[in-house]
C-alpha cells in the first residue's frame, strides 16, 4: 500500500481523554464521508468538518510507499533530545484524518510500534479497526453507520440532529464524551453540551483546547 499523508506534525493533543499529552499528528489524506471540497458541503454526510485533508501538500506531508518509510517519517518528527533523558514518556502519534482507517493497516500499526510508538486513532467509526491501536477514539457522524462498536472513547461532537447522544450509549466504549459543534453557534453549542453533560453524567464535556491555546 501507498499512504497518502496530508500533514504530520509535532503538537499537544487537543481533545479527548488523551488531552494535553505530547504527540506526532499523522493526518492521513481523504475521507469516505466527504470530498473534502467545499462544493460538495452542502451534500456531505459530515457537512460540519473543519479540517483540510485534501491532498499531500501540507507540512509533513506526502505519499509513503512502504510502511517502514511511513513509520520513520512519523519517528523523525518526535524530538530526538526527549529520547535521551532518563524520564523520558512513551513518544505517542495520533492517527487522524479524513478517516485514517481508509488506510491505516496492521503494517503501519507494526511499524509504528517497532519504532516505540504508543498507537491512537481518531475515526469516524465507519470502518473496522485492525488489531493492534492502542487507544481508538470513535467519533460518530450524522446517519453514517457506526461498525467499529466497541473502544476507549467515544468523541460525539454536538448537536447532530441525526446522531443523538443515546444511540450510542450501548456501545462499548470505557469513556463517553460530547464535545461542542465548532462554527458560527459555538457558543450556544458550548452551553447546549454543558446542560446535557449535567443532565447525563455518563457523557463528560470535552474541549478543543487546541483552538483555545493556539496550537495546531
Amino acid at each position: 500500500m501507498v499512504y497518502s499523508v496530508k500533514e504530520m506534525f509535532y503538537t499537544l493533543q487537543g481533545e479527548g481523554m488523551n488531552a494535553g499529552r505530547p504527540a506526532v499528528f499523522l493526518r492521513f489524506s481523504g475521507c469516505n464521508l466527504w470530498s473534502g471540497l467545499e462544493k460538495d458541503r452542502a451534500a456531505a454526510i459530515c457537512s460540519f468538518c473543519d479540517t483540510d485533508f485534501v491532498g499531500t501538500d501540507g507540512p509533513g506531508g506526502g505519499k509513503f510507499k512502504t510502511a517502514q518509510d511511513l513509520a520513520e517519517a512519523v519517528a523523525s518528527h518526535w524530538p530526538k533530545d526527549l529520547n535521551e533523558t532518563s524520564t523520558k514518556a512513551q513518544p505517542m502519534v495520533v492517527c487522524t484524518g479524513g478517516e485514517p482507517l481508509l488506510q491505516l493497516d496492521e503494517s503501519a500499526i507494526d511499524a509504528l510500534h517497532q519504532q516505540g510508538f504508543y498507537i491512537a486513532v481518531e475515526t469516524n467509526g465507519t470502518v473496522k479497526a485492525p488489531e493492534g491501536i492502542d487507544w481508538l477514539c470513535v467519533s460518530p457522524k450524522s446517519t453514517a453507520p457506526v461498525v467499529q462498536t466497541s473502544g476507549h472513547e467515544l468523541k460525539l461532537v454536538y448537536p447532530q440532529i441525526k446522531a443523538q447522544p443515546e444511540a450510542f450509549e450501548s456501545l462499548d466504549f470505557e469513556h463517553f464524551l460530547l464535545q461542542p459543534m465548532d462554527g458560527p453557534e459555538l457558543e450556544a453549542n458550548t452551553e447546549k453540551t454543558i446542560a446535557y453533560c449535567l443532565a447525563h453524567p455518563k457523557w463528560r464535556f470535552s474541549l478543543q483546547t487546541h483552538k483555545v491555546i493556539g496550537v495546531r
